[in-house]
């Protein structure tokens, strides 16, 4: 476990104060609102050129128009693999290295299951999609001088089943819990990072997970608010033990904190919370399961990428 340098109540400007980013790409998704919002707001503040991911160019663009900083707006629709397969080649063709790839948005504990192209909404959404634009991006990761992943995934993903992912159930045709659900997206996230820590880690590439705390945002617009529905649920009040309270810009420290601080050089395959690492459960450091849930990725979504 690293010594911890930044509380937990830090925000997103102290725990990169002094941080000079010129000449660094960072591309971020869901940027148009919440700590995605203000993780983009504080890296172009630092001098980041932020590609700035959403799902359609009116909402990238606007949010880019009300920030300070070097901008470039591209429309990523996560749970749409066409999308993603096009926002990876417009990225592609501005021919940049890629310093970071920070993956924040996300959809939670949708009450009811829907499902599109084979897969539950939530796995689709936050893991494939995120999975596909890392990965078409990698060459450009590569090229970079230390590149760093960030994939946002959650205190949530204790809430997976005891298998972590049930991959024979995927399409939720035999069962359905929302935070059951949404727990194994937010594995899925976590397995994701120690995945690409690994396969792309003698290339100089890093890859970590982190757990951005309890934030009242657009997140929880499925559920009610997640603060809400949260205190009524004996294992989400758990999970707030780490952050309760979070404001967006405390809940944006820990992205900003694991894409940029020179302590984390080198340092992939872990998780993080509060600005320091963390400890996940079991399933969340399982080598294997994150092998076998990269195979299952490549092969879902070979209609979109090269195999490299």
């Amino acid at each position: 476990m690293r010594k911890k340098i930044f509380t937990k109540k830090a925000d997103a400007e102290a725990v990169t104060e002094g941080r000079d980013l010129r000449g660094k790409t960072i591309v971020i998704t869901g940027i148009n609102s919440g700590i995605g919002h203000e993780t983009m707001r504080v890296l172009a503040l630092r001098g980041a050129h932020i590609i700035a991911c959403a799902r359609s160019m009116e909402k990238a663009q606007k949010a880019c128009d009300s920030v300070i900083g070097k901008t470039t707006p591209v429309v990523c629709e996560l749970s749409d693999m066409a999308s993603v397969k096009n926002c990876a080649e417009t990225i592609q063709a501005l021919k940049i290295p890629i310093d970071v790839i920070i993956c924040n948005a996300g959809i939670m504990a949708l009450p009811t299951p829907q499902v599109k192209d084979g897969l539950e909404l939530q796995f689709l959404t936050n893991h494939m999609g995120h999975f596909l634009l890392v990965y078409s991006l990698q060459e450009q990761l590569k090229s970079a001088d230390k590149a760093r992943i960030v994939m946002l995934s959650s205190a949530g993903h204790m809430a997976a089943s005891k298998h972590g992912i049930d991959f024979d159930n995927l399409d939720a045709a035999k069962s359905y819990g929302a935070w059951q659900f949404y727990g194994q997206a937010k594995l899925a996230n976590l397995l994701t990072a120690i995945a690409f820590n690994r396969h792309l880690g003698e290339a100089g590439v890093t890859a970590n997970a982190i757990h951005p705390g309890v934030i009242n945002t657009n997140l929880g617009r499925d559920v009610g608010g997640l603060i809400g529905i949260a205190m009524k649920t004996a294992l989400v009040r758990r999970l707030l033990d780490m952050s309760i309270a979070k404001s967006i810009p405390q809940g944006a420290s820990t992205s900003c904190f694991v894409a940029t601080h020179p302590s984390l050089d080198g340092i992939g395959g872990r998780y993080f919370a509060n600005n320091s690492e963390a400890k996940p459960t079991k399933l969340g450091r399982d080598e294997e399961l994150a092998e076998k849930l990269w195979a299952y990725s490549v092969d879902y979504l070979a209609p979109y990428i090269k195999v490299a």
